[in-house]
């Protein structure tokens, strides 16, 4: 059936948001990377158009030549800082030109107010332009001035088209440019609306590539979906350089950034802000924040981890409680680490050490809202649950790290003398290790407790 225009109407493909696979007709599942429900309709583009970005092929091989490593020179990128400490320590010690980082985050937890702030430091001393596809210069300006920003520096530009935006960046040259958001940013290449798979990938990769070739520091905001995964094609987060991730809980006033990817610098690593009515401030020392102890009384469930974000020893409380269960299958919940590991541990527990908590409903905790994803926890994790269980509080100058096996075993983590140096640092004079990460000369103010046996952490409580 022909449509209005008497031609052939568009031929319909269906994109997976997760891969980028393609299909002729719509399926619950993917038959690429099988997922269910990641399927989108599109509009494919003619197979006779031809993309004027791959014409002259030919000839650009005649001019391309293939060289061996050794002729490369290794050039180092030096990276400019942004003025904010925990920031530059998630991107690697600062922004690379021509890089460009990916940052998401659950809705108003604080990405555009940090970007907002950034760009107002960074305004003073090199070209910056914000690219708003969400919000208008207007309200852009009534945040600036909320947080008392200064505002002559800063270059606005509200639009969504990705080809307009490009033109008028090369004429103003920035040096950062942000663009909020990716999802709402359209290429007239495609027929698709706004924020769908084709459109999403299409626009980021002429940005990624106006970014190298002009040398500006692009950052992309990112949605991200219910799950907490960042919304579009998985293809998005290897197109860009660094992939940033906003965390926290919408009541807590704390937000953390961690970096997922970084070709600059480490991964993993993890900033920490303080949301006030002035903005994001960051927070230097962030083992204070997170050692809420109680007072000065003592508590049965609660015990200090010395865990590793990044290149950074950080402390965290770790709290459980242990309680009879009226279920006739006992409840495991954890808040900041993974669920199947805690019943692992408390398996382990009852084969190595006789404690049986089938008829006990286990709730573990880490204070602040951080996410702990090493093994390290496992020891912390396992002193607070047995202080819990038998009702004896941990004495408050203890810390304990180390991953526990399935054997019973107490096996070492990597980085045991940093941590255990930051612990004596904020005051703590005992600490439960294993036994290869016990220091060779005793660390001034703290004493060590080594331990090689599940069973031998019995004592201790």
């Amino acid at each position: 059936m022909a449509n209005a225009g008497g031609g052939r109407p568009p031929r319909r493909t269906y994109t997976c948001r997760s891969c980028g696979a393609q299909s002729p007709k719509w399926a619950g599942q993917c038959g690429e990377c099988r997922e269910w429900n990641t399927l989108e309709e599109g509009v494919a583009q003619g197979s006779v158009v031809r993309n004027p970005r791959f014409a002259g092929y030919a000839g650009e091989a005649d001019q391309s030549r293939i060289r061996p490593l050794s002729e490369v020179e290794a050039e180092v990128r030096a990276s400019t800082p942004t003025g904010t400490g925990e920031l530059d320590r998630v991107l690697g010690g600062g922004l690379v030109p021509g890089s460009v980082v990916l940052i998401g985050g659950d809705p108003g937890i604080g990405k555009s107010t940090l970007l907002v702030q950034t760009l107002a430091r960074f305004g003073e001393e090199t070209p910056t332009l914000y690219v708003s596809g969400e919000e208008s210069p207007e309200q852009i300006s009534l945040r600036a001035q909320r947080l008392e920003l200064p505002r002559e520096h800063l270059q606005l530009l509200a639009e969504t088209c990705v080809e307009r935006v490009i033109a008028l960046a090369g004429r103003h040259r920035p040096g950062v440019m942000v663009v909020d958001s990716i999802q709402t940013i359209y290429t007239q290449q495609l027929q698709s609306a706004p924020g769908s798979v084709a459109q999403v990938r299409e626009s980021a990769a002429q940005l990624v590539r106006f970014a190298k070739q002009s040398g500006t520091a692009v950052i992309l905001v990112g949605h991200v979906t219910k799950e907490g995964a960042l919304a579009g094609p998985r293809v998005l987060e290897h197109m860009v350089d660094t992939v940033l991730y906003f965390e926290g809980e919408s009541g807590s006033q704390f937000r953390l950034i961690r970096t997922i990817k970084n070709r600059f610098g480490a991964v993993n690593e993890l900033g920490v802000f303080a949301m006030t009515d002035r903005g994001l401030r960051e927070v230097s020392n962030p083992s204070a924040i997170f050692l809420s102890r109680h007072g000065g009384e003592e508590v049965a469930g609660s015990v200090i981890l010395v865990t590793r974000e990044g290149s950074r020893p950080l402390l965290v409380e770790v709290q459980a409680l242990v309680d009879d269960s009226p279920l006739a299958n006992p409840r495991r919940v954890t808040l900041g680490l993974e669920q199947n590991r805690l019943s692992m541990l408390l398996a382990v527990l009852h084969r190595h050490c006789g404690i049986a908590m089938f008829d006990q409903d286990v709730y573990v905790n880490v204070v602040g809202g951080v996410r702990i994803t090493e093994t390290a926890s496992d020891l912390t994790v396992l002193l607070a649950v047995l202080s819990s269980y038998r009702d004896r509080a941990i004495p408050r100058e203890l810390v304990a790290f180390g991953e526990v096996g399935l054997s019973g075993e107490i096996r070492p983590v990597p980085n045991g003398q940093e941590r255990l140096r930051e612990a004596a640092k904020h005051g703590f004079r005992r600490a439960v290790v294993p036994r290869k990460n016990a220091p060779r000369q005793p660390i001034e103010g703290i004493e060590v407790v080594a331990v090689e046996r599940l069973s031998e952490i019995l004592d201790i409580i």
